[in-house]
């Protein structure tokens, strides 16, 4: 039986951080059940190297991925819309779900308080995953 995936999209301001992060751990835990996305409002065009040096420590490589615009998405079916923290700076996005997680942004913090953030956004991850 075929199952249909899932369609996550991840939204920040940047889309070099929080989102790039959630999306890499989206496609780590949830596997051929999801097809996960991420975009800013106002992409920065580049994702963190730092970000990517810790998604490295966890076992993925977040190289391939590139900072994009929620424009992208218009008109896309989307199951579930997750928005990092990113208040009215974020437009709405059309989805059958969506939740807000209010995460900090972790670019300006410490090493410690930047895996913590990751650490979090992995937790919510996998809590969202197992509710779809």
């Amino acid at each position: 039986m075929n199952e249909i995936k899932k369609r996550i999209l991840f939204v920040c301001v940047e889309n070099s951080n929080r989102s790039q992060m959630a999306e890499a751990f989206a496609r780590m835990h949830g596997g051929d059940r999801v097809e996960a996305f991420s975009a800013g409002s106002r992409p920065s065009g580049k994702v963190n190297p730092t970000a990517v040096q810790f998604m490295c420590e966890v076992g993925y490589d977040l190289t391939a991925h590139e900072s994009k615009s929620l424009d992208r998405f218009n008109g896309k079916e989307i199951d579930v819309a997750v928005t990092m923290g990113c208040g009215d700076a974020c437009p709405l996005v059309r989805a059958a779900r969506r939740e807000e997680w209010n995460i900090p942004d972790p670019k300006e913090l410490s090493d410690d308080e930047f895996r913590q953030v990751r650490d979090l956004i992995e937790r919510k991850v996998r809590e969202l995953l197992s509710t779809l």
